[in-house]
């Protein structure tokens, strides 16, 4: 059974708002998952679908699979780098805020 992978490291997003959106094609056939982040609201599904086009251009070109017969095996969503800010507020004091940053490493198999 062929395996093909992407990964998109550093994603300038949380990983928990992409996890919402990759717990929804997990298991899914390709083009259904196309679907589904095509028409999500969510700005994570278009990064999810850049990843997931990547991936089928890979079975396609490297290994010379049929797009038609693949589907989502595994999507993993980790934390990356956070990058510590700091926000002025009254009276002399300051508030820390947190830009989070993911990696999303995906996989699709071929159906046999």
């Amino acid at each position: 059974m062929n395996e093909v992978s992407a990964k998109l490291r550093s994603a300038r997003i949380s990983a928990q708002k992409v996890r919402l959106v990759a717990n929804q094609i997990r298991g899914k056939h390709v083009e259904e998952a196309l679907g589904i982040l095509t028409f999500a609201p969510q700005k994570s599904a278009h990064i999810v679908k850049k990843v997931l086009e990547s991936a089928i251009a890979n079975a396609e070109h490297n290994n010379g699979l049929d797009a038609d017969s693949l589907f989502v095996s595994s999507i993993a969503v980790d934390e990356s780098f956070t990058m510590k800010r700091v926000r002025p507020r009254a009276r002399g004091r300051a508030d820390r805020f947190f830009k989070r940053s993911c990696n999303i490493a995906l996989t699709i198999k071929e159906k046999v």
